[in-house]
């Protein structure tokens, strides 16, 4: 775009800057005055804030002093089952091909899949469990990597949540409500402290390349920034030449010309703010600029040409193929040495209603060692005293067979009385596991945790008050945490 059609285009601008035009602007603001007088604390709030700048956090923030700077979320979508791979229970072995009784039950409401069943068998792990660490963690023999890991993790055992199914679920810790249009944990953080570096967003995806059939979708709202500015939300990193959507510039277009026509395209949207004062408008300016450097600082930062051999062999040589888990989990770590505030590894295909021990074991190959790889590698560079590593997913399996048991196969429905996760390094405790079960893996009975509870815990390693970290919206407080309640577990971090 040249000086003369930016000098038409400002005319044009100016031009709507008539007395009707004021006067129409002027008797909106008005209107919105006045419903905010009537005690609409939202309306009120909207008229009054700003988002923050681009990269910048807000004011207040954070409200003490952070453990961790940053955080790689592994999120295991489809609901990893906790009975086969972290809470063992021996006894087990002994009520294995039993009926699951209806004082553990107690009316449980369960998926469409199972609900019609005239039998519940428990049915105990296929895979054999060990003791490991100084303090003899119980880790499903799956897991031979994490296992060598234990003393670096938080295990919690004892997570809970209301929903049944995978996308109110995925929703539900993603955001903190199972109702839709709410904005991401990552946006949360990217609006509440911003990011570390100019080049690279402040919330970055990727989600695992896989050739299996009939996974669960995952959408991206999933990452989305709901009611916060749209300059927040994650921003998905996919392998292959353009790592991310429409970041080069079309054939024939120049840097040089691709920059002068962003500052043409900025002086048109600055004019446009001035009359508007919408911060979308100051919102796209900015994802402008962060494309533009994003593309010299996205091409170096995918290329794995400079890691050695010894980082290769650390994650897995599926590492050096783009778009597996392995390859993304090494990513997430130079995103970190880069600055970026949340990276959010999706992993899919957890979903083990039939086939069950065939299929958990694939997916523990794709991910157990990319999985403690991370850690590890954070370990050796100095990042994870500051890098929070959260791996689990939606909910976790029912101690009870779906379809038909046998000697070899089962499935497992969905369960979200009680799962696991872990997390490792950014102020967590080291070798310590949280919370406990009855003995069929199905109740908690001791130090329960809810998803919003975890959440809590996570802003709390990022210096963040959770109950302080609101935004108005729709008359209320909005909160990551939920405006039920949520609390800190305190005996998570150190």
């Amino acid at each position: 775009m040249d000086s003369s059609r930016l000098s038409i285009g400002a005319e044009q601008a100016q031009r709507q800057m008539t007395r009707r035009y004021l006067l129409g602007r002027t008797a909106g603001y008005l209107g919105a005055a006045a419903f905010a007088s009537l005690g609409g604390r939202g309306a009120r709030a909207a008229l009054s804030s700003s988002p923050p700048a681009q990269g910048l956090g807000l004011g207040g923030l954070p409200h003490f002093p952070p453990t961790a700077k940053r955080v790689i979320y592994l999120f295991q979508s489809g609901g990893p089952s906790h009975v086969d791979l972290f809470d063992y229970h021996p006894r087990l072995r002994e009520l294995h091909g039993t009926e699951l009784p209806d004082s553990i039950r107690q009316g449980q409401r369960i998926t469409g899949m199972t609900s019609g069943q005239s039998n519940f068998p428990v049915v105990a792990p296929m895979f054999k469990f060990a003791r490991h660490g100084q303090v003899g963690t119980w880790v499903s023999e799956l897991l031979p990597h994490t296992a060598k890991i234990v003393d670096e993790l938080t295990i919690v055992k004892s997570l809970h949540t209301e929903a049944i199914n995978h996308d109110p679920a995925i929703t539900f810790i993603n955001t903190g409500t199972q109702q839709l249009g709410k904005p991401s944990m990552g946006a949360w953080l990217s609006y509440g402290l911003g990011c570390e570096t100019q080049n690279l967003p402040a919330y970055v995806v990727m989600v695992s390349k896989a050739n299996r059939p009939n996974m669960q979708p995952l959408f991206a709202r999933l990452w989305g920034s709901g009611f916060l500015p749209s300059s927040h939300q994650g921003v998905r990193f996919r392998a292959g030449k353009d790592p991310v959507l429409y970041l080069s510039n079309p054939p024939g277009v120049s840097p040089d010309r691709r920059r002068s026509m962003l500052d043409s395209l900025a002086a048109l949207n600055e004019i446009q703010f001035q009359q508007s004062q919408d911060p979308e408008t100051e919102t796209r300016i900015q994802q402008y600029e962060m494309a533009y450097r994003m593309q010299t600082s996205v091409p170096e930062l995918m290329d794995l040409s400079d890691e050695s051999d010894q980082t290769f062999k650390l994650y897995g040589e599926s590492a050096r193929r783009p778009g597996t888990f392995a390859a993304n989990c090494l990513l997430a770590r130079r995103l970190a040495e880069r600055g970026v505030r949340f990276i959010q590894l999706f992993h899919r295909d957890w979903d083990q209603h039939f086939r069950l021990p065939r299929d958990i074991a694939e997916q523990c190959r794709d991910t157990d060692q990319a999985s403690a790889g991370l850690v590890m590698d954070l370990k050796e560079r100095g990042l994870l005293d500051d890098t929070l590593v959260i791996w689990g997913g939606e909910f976790g399996r029912t101690i009870y067979s779906q379809g038909a048991l046998t000697a070899t196969d089962h499935g497992r429905d969905h369960h979200g009385r009680c799962f696991s996760a872990w997390m490792a390094g950014g102020g967590v405790r080291a070798g310590y596991e949280h919370g406990e079960t009855d003995d069929y893996c199905y109740n908690i009975v001791r130090d329960p945790v809810h998803i919003n509870d975890l959440n809590a815990t996570i802003l709390h390693t990022m210096g963040i008050d959770h109950e302080r970290f609101t935004f108005p919206y729709q008359g209320l407080d909005q909160r990551l945490t939920g405006v039920e309640g949520a609390r800190v577990e305190p005996r998570l971090l150190r």
